[in-house]
């Protein structure tokens, strides 16, 4: 024994400085909507040499941001957890935004408000929105007696919220029949209901299982498209309408 004791106050500085290289912080961000990337696109998305990015991927590794799995001949790698997921959109939330130099710039920055993935759920205006026409149809009622998504005054600015603020209500059987959606299966630990304080709406959108089960389905049902590169999500044709006709949401002019 060294003489070393633990249990002392948490070391933020270890964690928030795997986020504050650029590098490391472009691979989170790329990672950022759940999908599992090979080391090489991660150096591609982060500008960097395959060596370059390896160096970074390792530390992230230690650090416990991201897990890596082998497959075939090259190591996959993605968040380890929804928490990191939630403490990239606080960051989002509180870091300055970069300046927009181009058209295309911002246009993305549009698409990015109006609808992007947070890890493996829904986020943005199109996130909240959902959220919102859940607690408006009693799928989920709000701890609190509030009955919509807004921030409640002890909400961190952007983060996943420590304390969920609405529990599943006597309409969720009916809004997920009417959605197509069988009640997720309770076989893993992960808890049912998470909730994120959205850094562009700053409203609650929807995460934890029964969010993921959300995105899957809108993507499989061809409701929603991911873009290519980025976190942002295209709402089709099909998914105004047939959003507007299952929950009652208005998404004229949404991208």
């Amino acid at each position: 024994m060294d003489g070393t004791t633990f249990g002392g106050d948490a070391d933020i500085a270890a964690v928030a400085g795997l986020f504050a290289d650029p590098t490391r912080a472009r691979v989170l961000l790329a990672l950022a909507d759940g999908r599992s990337l090979p080391a090489s696109v991660l150096a591609g998305e982060a500008g960097v040499s395959p060596q370059a990015a390896s160096s970074q991927l390792k530390r992230l590794v230690a650090g416990g941001l991201i897990t890596g799995e082998k497959s075939g001949r090259h190591r996959y790698y993605r968040l380890a957890s929804d928490r990191v997921a939630g403490l990239l959109e606080a960051l989002a939330g509180m870091a300055p935004a970069r300046p927009i130099r181009s058209l295309r710039e911002n246009t993305r920055a549009a698409a990015l408000r109006n609808a992007r993935t947070c890890y493996d759920h829904l986020a943005g205006r199109l996130g909240c929105a959902i959220t919102q026409a859940l607690v408006d149809r009693q799928a989920l009622v709000a701890a609190d007696g509030i009955a919509d998504t807004r921030r409640r005054p002890a909400d961190p600015l952007s983060a996943m919220l420590a304390d969920h603020p609405y529990r599943p209500g006597p309409g969720l059987p009916a809004v997920l029949d009417a959605l197509g959606i069988a009640p997720p299966a309770d076989r893993s630990r992960r808890p049912l209901l998470r909730c994120c304080l959205d850094w562009s709406e700053q409203r609650h959108h929807l995460g934890g299982r029964l969010g993921a089960v959300l995105l899957h389905h809108a993507e499989d049902e061809g409701w929603i498209t991911r873009r290519r590169g980025d976190r942002a999500v295209t709402v089709t044709d099909l998914g105004r309408r047939e959003l507007a006709a299952r929950l009652g949401i208005p998404l004229d002019g949404q991208p």
